[in-house]
């Protein structure tokens, strides 16, 4: 798999959201799922013809947001280095909504890319609730690779999908 070379800040997490972007457009394709990114709302703070300046607003939401199999499916995507993933790159307001979807049924979970690595893994909540609170409590404060490792799906290209980060849930 394609692993980018030096990013910068600003397009830190541009590569794994461009592959779930392709497997998102092949699922809703497919007919399998339809789950789409949300983006980042925008204040416009000038309009000159056809020219449109703004600043972002504080985000309320996670990165994406669908269906499939009638289930609603809520998740965020991240990239870390190193050999964990640090709970301080998940906002409170990110976690608050995902276990707000998760207590009502939907399907809730991390997908994060280990660039040291290149290996992606889909956390589920429960696991990540788990770390919050311990990190909340004043404990560790992120969750190691081995956690998922053992706990998480290592999601991989498959079946023409560049992530196939649903495999277990689409019939």
């Amino acid at each position: 798999m394609y692993k980018p070379k030096s990013v910068s800040h600003a397009n830190r997490g541009r590569h794994l959201e461009r592959l779930i972007d392709m497997s998102n457009t092949k699922y809703r394709n497919a007919g399998l799922a339809d789950i789409r990114k949300i983006p980042t709302p925008v204040q416009i703070t000038k309009s000159l013809g056809n020219r449109v300046e703004g600043r972002k607003e504080k985000a309320e939401w996670v990165d994406y947001a669908g269906i499939c199999n009638g289930q609603a499916i809520v998740f965020d995507a991240k990239e870390t280095k190193g050999k964990s993933f640090p709970l301080a790159n998940l906002h409170d307001h990110q976690y608050e909504l995902l276990q707000s979807w998760y207590d009502k049924g939907a399907l809730v979970f991390l997908l994060i890319y280990f660039t040291d690595i290149n290996k992606f893994y889909r956390l589920p909540f429960p696991p990540l609730r788990d770390a919050w609170q311990i990190a909340k409590a004043g404990g560790r404060k992120s969750i190691p690779l081995l956690t998922f490792e053992q706990v998480a799906f290592e999601v991989k290209s498959a079946d023409g999908y560049a992530l196939h980060y649903l495999l277990p849930f689409i019939k």
